[in-house]
């Protein structure tokens, strides 16, 4: 077999190491030198080399180990000890880092000046802002990095407008420079002003695409199939992961979620171990509605590494409380109370703390928990009517940069108060005391009645409730008519809407209203099938299953089963999930009341159920009867039938052998499957 070896001929030494560090090959460098490292530990020119490529490979820790020879070696080379230093810095080994740089600052090296940036850089990665200040103080007044140490102190202390000024500076001393420019869009990002960073994202990407072609921007985003390009320094120089990720946070608060997904699949591949940990958290969360099991094992992942994000914990925590896993909530701010009781920590708010453990509270003493959310409900109300009167007074004076600063601070406000109300609501919904829920929303129609989350949940309230038909119909179409206002399509919004509010017209003796909602819905229908065929679309069904389901309700099961049957014809496009759920809720309470003997069906109606169940079967092996929860139980995971009884097959034969077992008498030992 060819073997090539990795030690160049005698005479081609130099040539072959420096064109490898030309074309930025430093792991093969490394392999080459490392062998002759080996044979002469003391080569002053092989150190040299090793510590300079593995620092460009960010192997910080391997970089540091060669500047120590070197420095060994040379004891007086000032150059080594500051890449010694740089190297220590970036390992984030900062005390080590200061002892190093503290050796060169005797005022009368030719490093001097970067010393003192080394050093405030170190602070800065410490925590001590007051002594990375003091040490910047110390540089030149025309200094570019000057600016640039300034704003990412006053960044660091929340003063962004200022830290925005200093990097504005240094942009128009330095021109564009990628970090920089990542800077200024994130400043402009903390102020809300998403054109403006989005201006500055749009310069990074354009200048990655255009001096970078390998790093291969985009193509995962086409579907091309490419290799990954690594976290080479190439690609720590162009901001470009920075970029993505700011473009992807800024479409996600502008609930552009595809904007985001495409963001985030625009940035240059790497494998997922690749990843740094503000990706995977980004990746984990904007796409967490279509993956939710991959979310939760990227946030469980982050957490239990050292430098994970902040926004990890609460996220996390948002997501357990989201879909109900309270005691791994619990679970999770126990773990994490060391680092959530310190002062001023970055990870949860002395709100956000309050708010889980009310909710986590609710779980044991339902009582105790609406008393803290109703405390946390008056602190917040409290503060937005105060938000409002300044709003109110600068308008008058004609301030309009503070009315817009405020206006900023009242969304915030309001975003706080949201999720405290529906959870206090929630307790009171789990017990179906639908008047006291309805009663915590009418206190807050002062500040919510604008809201579309609000409007939906005291619409489904009120429906909830006898008698209330009318009121629920007025929240309803102020949804539908919101829609309808930004020229959206009505299958945009939640199918369960038109479906309520088509009810709320038949119970209301509205059903010429009913009938023109349904004729809209079933016109979009045909139009989004006709663009995307193989898309399902399951609206229109929707809102026959719910009226149909209201004909069960009400004892006619004859005309609400047969109408429910109808709505899943082609079986083919409308037999899903959420379309089984209804379906299957409205069999079994006939069956119920079948098998109590409070109503006869009728031999044609049997036979049509029948019918229909095998129509089911045939058509739902590979649907889910219903849905999972992201994360597995042990017992879940072992069990080999899960999988097989979470179809709607299964259930379909299970509802068939009950029709069969009514009508012929129950015969307990025979197995129906």
């Amino acid at each position: 077999m060819y073997h090539h070896s990795l030690r160049p001929k005698d005479g081609e030494y130099t040539k072959v190491v420096y064109n490898l560090i030309k074309e930025q090959k430093y792991a093969e460098v490394v392999k080459i030198l490392t062998s002759e490292l080996n044979m002469n530990g003391r080569s002053r020119a092989a150190l040299s080399i090793l510590g300079y490529c593995t620092y460009q490979m960010q192997h910080y820790e391997d970089s540091v180990v060669y500047y120590k020879r070197l420095v060994d070696l040379c004891p007086n080379n000032e150059h080594y000890l500051m890449y010694l230093a740089q190297s220590q810095y970036k390992a984030c080994s900062y005390q080590d880092a200061m002892n190093t740089a503290v050796q060169l600052d005797d005022g009368n090296s030719e490093l001097a000046a970067e010393v003192k940036k080394l050093q405030a850089a170190i602070k800065y990665g410490e925590g001590d802002i007051q002594s990375a200040k003091g040490l910047v103080e110390q540089s030149s007044s025309g200094d570019a990095d000057k600016h640039v140490n300034y704003g990412c102190i006053l960044f660091k202390e929340g003063k962004f407008d200022d830290a925005l000024k200093h990097f504005l500076d240094a942009h128009n001393i330095q021109g564009f420079k990628p970090d920089l420019c990542y800077n200024i869009a994130l400043c402009y990002y903390k102020k809300t002003d998403y054109a403006q960073s989005l201006r500055f994202l749009s310069e990074i990407i354009e200048r990655g695409i255009k001096d970078h072609p390998e790093l291969s921007v985009g193509m995962a985003t086409e579907g091309l199939e490419i290799r990954s390009v690594g976290n080479t320094l190439a690609l720590q120089e162009t901001a470009l992961v920075e970029g993505f990720n700011l473009k992807a946070a800024i479409e996600f608060r502008l609930k552009n979620n595809e904007g985001a997904v495409e963001a985030l699949t625009d940035m240059p591949p790497r494998s997922e171990e690749e990843l740094d940990p503000v990706t995977l958290h980004n990746q984990a969360l904007i796409n967490f509605e279509s993956e939710p099991t991959s979310g939760f094992e990227k946030f469980q992942f982050l957490i239990q590494q050292a430098d994970f994000p902040p926004e990890t914990l609460a996220n996390l925590l948002i997501m357990y409380v989201k879909y109900d896993y309270l005691d791994l909530a619990a679970d999770l701010l126990a773990e994490n109370n060391d680092i959530l009781t310190q002062k001023d920590n970055p990870y949860l708010t002395p709100w956000m703390l309050d708010f889980f453990e009310a909710v986590l509270m609710a779980e044991t003493s339902p009582e105790d928990a609406y008393a803290k959310f109703d405390d946390m409900n008056a602190r917040i109300t409290d503060d937005l009517r105060k938000v409002t009167k300044l709003v109110q007074d600068y308008r008058q004076n004609r301030e309009d940069e503070k009315v817009q600063k405020t206006i900023k601070e009242y969304d915030e406000k309001l975003d706080m108060y949201l999720p405290v109300l529906m959870q206090q609501a929630k307790i009171f919904w789990d017990r179906k005391n639908y008047p006291q829920v309805e009663k915590i929303f009418r206190k807050s129609v002062e500040f919510l009645n604008d809201n579309d989350v609000w409007k939906v949940n005291v619409a489904h309230v009120l429906f909830m409730q006898e008698g209330k038909y009318s009121d629920a119909k007025g929240f309803y179409e102020s949804l539908v008519k919101t829609v309808q206002a930004r020229r959206e399509p009505l299958l945009s919004c939640s199918a369960i809407i038109p479906a309520n509010l088509c009810v709320c017209y038949i119970m209301t003796s509205l059903n010429e209203h009913a009938e023109e909602m349904m004729q809209k819905i079933e016109r979009e229908e045909e139009q989004a099938a006709y663009e995307e065929p193989e898309k399902k679309i399951y609206h229109f069904c929707i809102i026959n299953l719910v009226i149909g389901t209201l004909y069960c309700a009400k004892g006619n099961y004859e005309f609400g089963i047969a109408r429910m049957m109808k709505a899943l014809e082609p079986f083919s496009k409308k037999l899903g999930t959420d379309t089984w759920f209804y379906t299957k809720r409205c069999f079994l309470s006939l069956l119920e009341n079948l098998a109590k003997h409070m109503l006869v069906l009728k031999d044609e109606v049997f036979v049509e159920c029948i019918k229909f169940l095998d129509a089911a079967e045939a058509n739902g092996r590979n649907l889910k009867a219903y849905h999972e929860g992201p994360l597995l139980t042990d017992e879940d995971k072992n069990d080999p039938m899960r999988d097989g009884r979470n179809t709607i097959t299964f259930e379909a034969r299970y509802l068939k052998w009950l029709f069969y077992e009514l009508r012929d008498g129950f015969n307990y030992n025979i197995c129906p499957l």
